[in-house]
């Protein structure tokens, strides 16, 4: 017993970490279980919060057409631009099983019709606008991986061939259509009659594809539509003297999800974050209000570090972390209905140069993730999200090696939003984050 305080007075010493006994029940393990043992809360242990950015994140095959743009008040300037690859079932049009028929045949009107996923995010109060534009390169990508990323691009036409200024309303609604430049489809409509266009292969090369571009002057959100069952539609009829003309539509889809992405870029002049370094470093907290960021679509992500978690194992010569608890806190008036919390937090391993390992896991192998804890309180004091990580600091703290791995947390859904989120560190004023550590002697 004496032995065991005396080397818990020298944790104390060498961490600067304060410790208590637990006063309440504690269900350890069995292979701890024994008279003499003594769990002990440790609740100090220095925690460093950063913030990184991924060098890329791969936003195709991600079954979402994003567009929209907005100035984030802790951010900077969001945007979402969409490109896409389009084909159909059919290049014929109708004939009744007559070419001739083909004669009588007028174009009407072409549309782009989206249909909305329920996604938002931003104030769907104001008016949001964007462009429709023909590529001028096809869309292939640049990687060897066959893949598109958030930070991709292709060059487009000056030109807009459709513009649509609209209110978006992705709850209550089920779509958009904006209707289409008449010439463009006009032009479309006749290479079609005159089977110029045959196939897949005649058609993207007449039409390598197409870009959604939103407007930096007018727009306040960004909004998430169905790549699958989004569509160009051409309609045409059938022109007869002194008769109703027969409407026929011509649809065309993005068949391939590959062929679909969005490059989503962050602005971060005059943020916090506008110093944020390469994708193999970090920006300390201490330099950003003590604070840490996480975004998706842009790769902004939140490195948590224990520098001094291999000191723990000096308490005793036998011992063991039973558990250990990670709580971090949204800073007060970061969050809103414009920019709701997430309910839960992705967590990974990683190194020093932020190269993931992996996914958390506990003891048992399945992955952890931070759960948002929802109890309500005045002051908002238990807000927070709560992460297990007994087993990732057991490892840490036995580890043979020098290095050390960090953690780094996204959220869910990385690749096809924006939603973010902003954390209070060990230092800060109202949000601190919190660790406690159960620790055994046997």
């Amino acid at each position: 017993m004496h032995k065991f305080i005396l080397m818990l007075f020298f944790l104390i010493t060498i961490l600067s970490c304060g410790t208590d006994t637990d006063a309440g029940e504690f269900v350890v393990g069995s292979d701890y279980l024994a008279l003499d043992n003594k769990v002990v809360l440790i609740d100090t242990v220095t925690v460093e919060m950063s913030t990184i950015n991924f060098d890329s994140l791969v936003t195709s095959s991600q079954s979402r057409i994003l567009i929209g743009n907005y100035d984030d008040p802790v951010f900077g300037k969001v945007k979402s631009n969409s490109y896409f690859q389009l084909a159909s079932s059919s290049y014929t049009l109708n004939n009744g099983g007559s070419d001739t028929e083909t004669t009588n045949y007028v174009f009407d009107s072409i549309a782009m019709i989206l249909k909305y996923d329920n996604y938002y995010y931003g104030d769907t109060t104001k008016v949001q606008t964007f462009d429709i534009h023909r590529l001028t390169q096809k869309v292939k990508p640049n990687s060897e991986d066959d893949s598109f990323y958030n930070n991709s691009v292709l060059s487009y036409s000056d030109e807009s061939i459709g513009t649509i200024s609209y209110k978006p309303r992705p709850i209550e609604k089920d779509s958009i259509t904006i209707k289409m430049n008449d010439a463009f489809g006009a032009a479309l409509f006749q290479k079609l009659k005159t089977r110029e266009i045959t196939d897949f292969d005649s058609f993207s090369e007449y039409l390598k594809g197409l870009a959604l571009v939103s407007s930096t002057e007018n727009s306040s959100s960004v909004i998430g539509f169905h790549a699958a069952t989004s569509k160009i539609r051409l309609y045409y009829s059938k022109y007869q003297a002194d008769t109703e003309e027969t409407p026929y539509i011509i649809d065309f889809t993005i068949s391939e999800a590959t062929k679909q992405f969005n490059s989503i870029s962050l602005d971060k002049t005059g943020t916090l974050l506008q110093n944020l370094p390469i994708a193999s470093s970090k920006l300390s907290s201490s330099l950003t209000n003590r604070q840490g960021f996480i975004q998706s679509g842009t790769g902004v992500a939140c490195r948590i570090d224990f520098p001094n978690i291999k000191q723990l194992k000096y308490i005793s010569d036998k011992g063991a972390i039973v558990s250990a608890e990670l709580l971090l806190k949204p800073i007060n008036n970061s969050f809103s209905e414009q920019y709701p919390l997430a309910d839960s937090l992705k967590v990974y391993v990683a190194d020093n140069l932020n190269r993931i390992s992996g996914s958390l896991e506990n003891g048992a192998g399945a992955y952890v993730y931070g759960a948002l804890n929802k109890k309500s309180d005045e002051f908002n004091e238990n807000l927070g999200y709560v992460i297990p990580i007994g087993s990732f600091l057991q490892k840490e703290m036995w580890k043979q090696s020098d290095s050390r791995s960090s953690l780094i947390l996204t959220l869910p859904v990385i690749s096809k939003a924006v939603n973010r989120i902003v954390l209070g560190d060990q230092k800060h004023p109202n949000n601190k984050i919190q660790l406690k550590i159960y620790y055994t002697s046997y």
